[in-house]
């Protein structure tokens, strides 16, 4: 059986911090499966590009890059006092907060590191930049045990032998470590359940076919790449007996934003009666968001649809796009969404905040 804990470990690493060199280092995955390349990144622009333009993409791998991002745009200041500083990171932190409006884990890690800043009210400056790196470090790690514990309480739901549908990427590479939607899949193949997973392409961007099928082919994981519109068939063939999938957001009654296509296949898992799971963080829970009306849906550039990825254009120059890069799946799909503290099942406005509590 392939080394999967030596393929995690090692080779798939999607955001880390090069505190010696100032420097941010990503794995861009624009470039999957083709290339497999290491950017490095020092200054915020380039951190902000990365993030808008999907280098880093993932809510939790977004939340790291942007704990790092502001720690390094921090400590790159010649600020003397703590109010100086503290204008700097907020300078830091409002730029990168501007390049991806949809994903709660951005600003969820901005706040969590503002936080942190203000605890260390009446430090040194270079006291305040030691605790900022501390937290910085500290959302990478907490990242890899919440992965860990939603690919647990996953697997509780799941059988050996399974067929899994999933949509997008929410695997190792768009986290610390594991993933959320892809890691029962990953603790699956350690304790040989042998899933046979079908991973959606994902239309227009195709993280999953360049990105989802890439890593678990990586970890030997039986893994089949299917159409968008293909979603259907396998599933009316029996081929699907769970389907799960990350997000980006959570709203208090358990509407869900995650990659455009997500609610299509859960009204189809619906259809066929097939549990739909969520896998969520808490930190992308947002119990301040009442409904899915009230997520900010970011629209992407036309070039996506319509030339991206295409040696000729494969639409009409000049023809109206609409590129929604996010849909929300309502809570009546949602069989249950699976947190690192548990699994919380309708009616989600009561048992969502339960899971901030902690483990039983």
């Amino acid at each position: 059986m392939t080394n999967q804990q030596d393929i995690l470990s090692s080779v798939i690493q999607s955001v880390t911090l090069d505190d010696t060199n100032d420097t941010l280092i990503i794995l861009d995955q624009t470039l999957l499966p083709n290339e497999k390349v290491f950017l490095e990144l020092q200054e915020m622009k380039d951190i902000w590009d990365a993030i808008y333009h999907l280098r880093v993409r993932g809510a939790p791998a977004i939340g790291i890059a942007a704990g790092y991002g502001v720690y390094l745009g921090t400590k790159q200041s010649g600020a003397e006092t703590y109010d100086e500083l503290y204008a700097d990171f907020l300078k830091a932190k409002e730029y990168l907060a501007s390049s991806r409006p949809t994903a709660v884990n951005l600003f969820w890690a901005l706040d969590r590191m503002e936080a942190r800043f203000k605890r260390a009210a009446g430090k040194s400056v270079a006291e305040v930049k030691a605790a900022l790196l501390e937290e910085s470090e500290l959302i990478r790690s907490e990242d890899e045990q919440i992965c860990k514990n939603i690919g647990e309480y996953a697997l509780s739901l799941l059988k050996p032998g399974m067929g899994l549908l999933t949509h997008c990427n929410a695997g190792t590479i768009a986290t610390a470590k594991y993933g959320t939607a892809l890691a029962p899949m990953y603790l699956g193949q350690e304790r040989d359940y042998n899933f046979k997973v079908y991973a959606d392409e994902t239309r227009p961007l195709l993280q999953g076919a360049r990105l989802t099928a890439w890593e678990l082919k990586e970890a030997g994981v039986d893994v089949t790449l299917i159409c968008d519109n293909m979603a259907s068939i396998v599933m009316k063939e029996g081929k699907i007996q769970a389907v799960l999938v990350g997000c980006d957001r959570v709203a208090e009654n358990g509407d869900t934003a995650n990659k455009i296509g997500t609610s299509g296949v859960a009204i189809l898992a619906k259809h066929y009666g097939i549990p739909f799971y969520v896998c969520a963080p808490l930190s992308t829970v947002d119990l301040n968001c009442k409904h899915g009306d009230d997520i900010h849906i970011e629209l992407r550039p036309s070039e996506e649809i319509t030339t991206k990825f295409y040696v000729k254009p494969q639409a009409p120059e000049g023809v109206q796009t609409y590129n929604p890069s996010f849909d929300v799946t309502d809570h009546s799909l949602i069989t249950a969404i699976i947190t690192e503290n548990g699994i919380a099942y309708a009616p989600f406005e009561e048992s969502l905040p339960k899971m901030f509590k902690d483990n039983p």
